[in-house]
């Protein structure tokens, strides 16, 4: 999913259901990680449990059990060591569930940037606020990325001195992804809901084409789905866009879903229709929350 975001999905449509394969594995991938993650949570648990009763144990053995006198400084020895252990467990299990939380947290999925300056050759810079929350980018991003753009959306990196079609970046997502409100929609609808969100969303017709044949092979293997959009500030939060010139127009779509096993009840989401004028940015992305 990563060098193929550059193809001309378009023309192949049938290579995009490759693309999302490897993307399907490091969902299963994902869940086995964070399942993980709970399970050394509980192993610390339980060594601070018992850590406290051996503490409790063995104090009341040496200082309380007078059957013990002659041998206090055996049994000290004994608690010493258990207490050691016991902390050097908890300890290294908490770390290891830390690292495993982040690396089953959440990511911005396949977002891509397309540019369409007013005229020929304008050179643009494009500077993510957050570069440490990249794992992913094509054409290498470093510092900033600096393009000729053309109207027709044709895209020369500076750096490379290639030509691409869009800016492509993925990233770990920190936001707090609630579902207060949104859309339930059948696996086998997804492709007709996505069609008219994206038109009232502001993508055009090649945009919403490349967006639905990149995430409808896995809407459609769920039975329901939870989406939803992400406002303009929860997208800015997760991962700032520095445009210089700054365009007339910046749409930004980041689709939040949920897999479900059957419909639930929630508030449906209301989306601003976007009316594209003059100098357009777009970007589009999604974020898989279980």
């Amino acid at each position: 999913m990563n060098v193929y975001v550059m193809k001309k999905i378009l023309a192949i449509p049938e290579e995009s259901i490759n693309v999302n394969r490897p993307y399907k594995l490091a969902l299963y991938v994902n869940s086995i990680v964070k399942l993980l993650s709970y399970f050394v949570y509980l192993i610390s648990f339980i060594a601070i449990i018992c850590f406290v009763v051996i503490f409790i144990k063995y104090t009341y053995l040496i200082y309380f059990d007078k059957k013990n006198e002659h041998n206090k400084r055996e049994l000290e020895d004994k608690r010493n060591k258990v207490i050691v252990i016991s902390l050097l467990t908890s300890f290294i299990t908490f770390i290891s569930g830390l690292i495993l939380s982040v690396i089953s947290q959440p990511r911005n999925v396949k977002p891509i940037i397309y540019i369409y300056p007013k005229k020929d050759g304008e050179k643009i810079k494009i500077k993510l606020n957050k570069p440490e929350r990249l794992t992913c980018t094509y054409p290498k991003y470093k510092d900033e990325w600096n393009v000729i753009a053309n109207k027709n959306g044709d895209l020369l990196d500076e750096k490379t001195d290639k030509h691409y079609y869009a800016l492509y970046w993925e990233g770990n997502n920190h936001s707090n992804l609630e579902f207060k409100e949104g859309f339930v929609v059948k696996g086998e609808d997804s492709s007709k809901f996505l069609e008219e969100k994206l038109e009232i969303l502001g993508l055009n017709e090649r945009e919403a084409e490349e967006f639905i044949v990149y995430w409808l092979p896995i809407l459609e293997q769920n039975k329901y789905n939870l989406i939803r959009f992400q406002t303009k500030e929860e997208i800015n939060e997760s991962m700032g866009l520095e445009i210089t010139p700054k365009p007339d127009t910046l749409i930004r779509i980041m689709m939040t879903f949920k897999p479900l096993m059957k419909p639930t009840e929630i508030p449906e989401q209301k989306l601003e229709n976007i009316e594209r004028k003059g100098y357009t940015v777009v970007e589009w992305g999604g974020v898989l929350n279980k």
